[in-house]
């Protein structure tokens, strides 16, 4: 059976993210960071994202068998996470609902698999957008929602199901809602598919109301979000708020912007999973935290 450290170092160099950022009281450490004295109250998930379950072509030959490989990996860390999150594009996009509730389905089945049943999903462009999430909440249930563990609170956001890329009125007017019961220094993650920010608008990383959502987020002084979409970790600083990408399950895709088109890499059949990935998320209890003010030595 695979050892967590043997995993860790795997994705790590294959296709993890390795990162650091901070939750109210907690920290996301780097792959086999050490802890800090004390004892902690400590849990990890594992984020997968952008399986494109139903892709057929080129930028991955072995489409069929990807998901499958990820569902057998995770069963064999040794310490198991508490829960696993799929942040969209579970399956690839198709103009037939009966062929995108078939997708849907063997998506579901072979992520059953799966040994930890704490297992949430979100909706991608690809899985919702054509139907407004319709297929979707037929198999998996609501595209928004939120939920606590072990101290941080979570908010799934569907910036996918309007195939405009906006969050909308109703939406945001529940996340306001959702963040009015959070103290302000409550450690929060959010997880969305779409970027909440402008990375690069002309291929569709962007989401065009994703900067209300930031504003509704800015008075909370530990928040985090986790997303996909892009196909490649990615790391972003709004004021206080850290964004980090996940890489996909399928095919990786250009830097932001750096070419006209937005096309997957080339398949690499020397290395065929170069560019992909999936990762885990440690948080951590900080024994004490502390807030430091900056002062001039002198206001002349």
């Amino acid at each position: 059976m695979m050892k967590r450290r043997d995993f860790l170092r795997l994705v790590s160099v294959g296709g993890g993210a390795v990162f650091a950022s901070g939750l109210a009281g907690r920290a996301l450490t780097d792959y086999g960071g050490s802890k800090k004295a004390g004892a902690y109250d400590e849990f990890y998930f594992v984020q997968l994202s952008d399986t494109h379950w139903g892709f057929k072509g080129p930028a991955n030959p072995d489409a069929a068998n990807t998901l499958k490989r990820a569902v057998a990996a995770v069963n064999a860390l040794e310490t198991q996470p508490d829960f696993i999150v799929f942040t969209g594009d579970l399956t690839h996009t198709t103009d037939d609902p009966q062929e995108r509730r078939q997708r849907l389905t063997e998506f579901r089945d072979i992520v059953s698999k799966l040994n930890v049943k704490n297992v949430r999903f979100m909706p991608g462009e690809h899985d919702a957008s054509l139907d407004n999430g319709a297929a979707y909440k037929e198999l998996f249930g609501d595209t928004h929602y939120s939920f606590d563990h072990k101290g941080v609170h979570f908010i799934a956001l569907d910036n996918v199901s309007d195939p405009g890329a906006h969050i909308g009125d109703a939406q945001l007017a529940w996340l306001k809602a959702d963040l009015s019961r959070q103290k302000k220094n409550a450690p929060i993650v959010v997880l969305s598919h779409r970027p909440l920010f402008d990375l690069a608008p002309q291929w569709d990383w962007a989401t065009r109301d994703g900067a209300r959502a930031v504003e509704l987020l800015m008075p909370y002084a530990n928040v985090t979000v986790f997303y996909g979409h892009i196909h490649q970790e990615h790391h972003h600083q709004t004021g206080h708020i850290a964004h980090h990408s996940a890489k996909s399950l399928i095919f990786p895709l250009p830097a932001p912007g750096s070419q006209e088109k937005r096309t997957p890499l080339p398949w690499n059949s020397a290395a065929p999973n170069k560019g992909l990935g999936f990762r885990e998320i440690e948080a951590e209890v900080d024994k004490a935290r502390y807030k430091i003010t900056e002062f001039p030595v002198s206001k002349a």
